[in-house]
C-alpha cells in the first residue's frame, strides 16, 4: 500500500522546525540538502538562501515528514494557513500526550487533548511554527487503519 508523507513549505526556518520536530518524536534525518548543494551556472543561488534548506526528511515510523525554506524568488508561505493540518495516529494515549505536549510546546492549542464524543482520545493544536497538527489515539485501532 502506498504511504502518504506530508511535505511543509517554510520561510527560512525549516531546520529550526525540524530540529523541533526531531526532538519530539526521535530518529534522525534521511536527508539534508542546502540550496547551495545544487548551485551551479544553471541554477545559480543568492549567498542569503545557500544555507537555506532545499530539502529535509525525518522519518517517523513508515512515514517521512519532509520540508524546505521557499526561495525569496517565490514569494513568502502563508503562514496561517488553515486548510490542511497533519494527522498523528498514536499507539497509545502515553504516546498521545508525548506528542501532544511536545509539538504543542509554545504554539496555540485549538482543542485540548481529551476523550473525544466519537470514541477516540483526540486533540488540535498550531505548533510555534504556525503548522496544523491532530493527535488522535483510538483503542480500536491503536494506530492502525
Amino acid at each position: 500500500m502506498a504511504l502518504i508523507n506530508p511535505h511543509i513549505n517554510f520561510n527560512g526556518n525549516a531546520e529550526e522546525a525540524f530540529n523541533f520536530y526531531k526532538s519530539v518524536f526521535g530518529g534522525e534525518f534521511a536527508k539534508i540538502m542546502r540550496f547551495k548543494d545544487l548551485a551551479s551556472d544553471e541554477f545559480p543561488v543568492a549567498e542569503h538562501e545557500a544555507n537555506k534548506i532545499m530539502h529535509i526528511a525525518l522519518p517517523i515510523g513508515k512515514n517521512v515528514l519532509m520540508a524546505n525554506d521557499v526561495p525569496e524568488i517565490l514569494g513568502k508561505t502563508n503562514e496561517n494557513e488553515n486548510r490542511s493540518k497533519i494527522s498523528i495516529s498514536a499507539e497509545s494515549k502515553e504516546e498521545a500526550d508525548k506528542l501532544f505536549n511536545g509539538l504543542s510546546a509554545g504554539g496555540q492549542i485549538e482543542m485540548p487533548i481529551a476523550d473525544s464524543p466519537w470514541g477516540s482520545y483526540f486533540g488540535m493544536f498550531r505548533d510555534k511554527y504556525g503548522i496544523e497538527w491532530m493527535v488522535d489515539f483510538d483503542p480500536n485501532y491503536k494506530g492502525q487503519i
